[in-house]
């Protein structure tokens, strides 16, 4: 249905109870990233569309996007575009912070060219590479970063020695660190060799070069580690160095994610 029929009954006269103020809600979701203008128009009259807590089906219905807050399928709809979230595949050999004292490569290299203020969420350490988030909305910076929320995130590590089925299960009932018992969510053996491992490795504490010093812990030091997951966001094929901006779809996964 276009947006003309979607608004206008027999004779072209607007259908009454429609107001003439904010924006077309199937437009607001084309523009967020959920599809085409049908595909939208589908999403609502099917019942996968609340504002404001409400269900809508109103093909006419209209929003206004600074204030209204929209789900789809209980996922938050980030409508605000002065919100910006960079993905940077971390090298090697940086400082996940925006300056160094030591002078060392930052994060803001990666970033120089952006208008925006950025604060980084979390941090990767410098022997390791991956996935990691840029933001200039400092609360959600902050909710990502808290233990709280519990945000999950996805590792994958090559490590000395044979990662075998005792050592899996110590890592998933918890292992004794200096600072407290350390948990993987889940873990799963890519391959071995015996003498190196490699495995993919979910957990959601965000302590200090955790997932390192749990491996530590069952005698298998991490040769080599990466990022590949952060809450719902993949790493993907962003080569390392490369940024991009995530879409309006994947900032409202992440505001879903700490209830925003």
């Amino acid at each position: 249905m276009s947006d003309q029929a979607g608004g206008r009954g027999a004779g072209g006269q607007r259908n009454s109870g429609e107001s003439t103020e904010g924006v077309r809600l199937q437009k607001v979701l084309a523009q967020a990233g959920f599809g085409s203008r049908r595909k939208c128009e589908e999403l609502i009259a099917y019942g996968h569309v609340e504002v404001d807590g409400r269900l809508v089906t109103e093909l006419g219905s209209r929003v206004d996007p600074t204030k209204a807050q929209i789900t789809v399928d209980g996922m938050r709809v980030s409508l605000d575009d002065s919100q910006v979230v960079v993905a940077l595949n971390k090298p090697l050999g940086v400082v996940s912070a925006m300056s160094d004292p030591q002078g060392r490569p930052t994060l803001e290299e990666f970033v120089a060219d952006r208008p925006e203020r950025l604060f980084h969420v979390g941090r990767l350490d410098y022997d390791s590479q991956g996935l990691i988030f840029l933001t200039n909305d400092g609360e959600l910076a902050n909710r990502l970063s808290h233990p709280k929320y519990k945000i999950p995130k996805t590792y994958v590590v090559t490590v000395e020695g044979e990662l075998y089925p005792r050592r899996q299960k110590a890592l998933l009932e918890g292992v004794e660190l200096e600072d407290g018992v350390a948990k993987a969510d889940r873990i799963k053996l890519i391959q071995t060799n015996g003498e190196q491992s490699i495995a993919e490795i979910q957990i959601h504490d965000g302590r200090n070069r955790i997932v390192r010093r749990m491996f530590d812990a069952i005698d298998c030091p991490v040769i080599e580690l990466v990022r590949t997951k952060y809450g719902p966001i993949k790493l993907g094929e962003l080569k390392s160095g490369r940024t991009r901006v995530l879409g309006n779809v994947e900032v409202g996964s992440l505001m879903n994610a700490v209830g925003l």
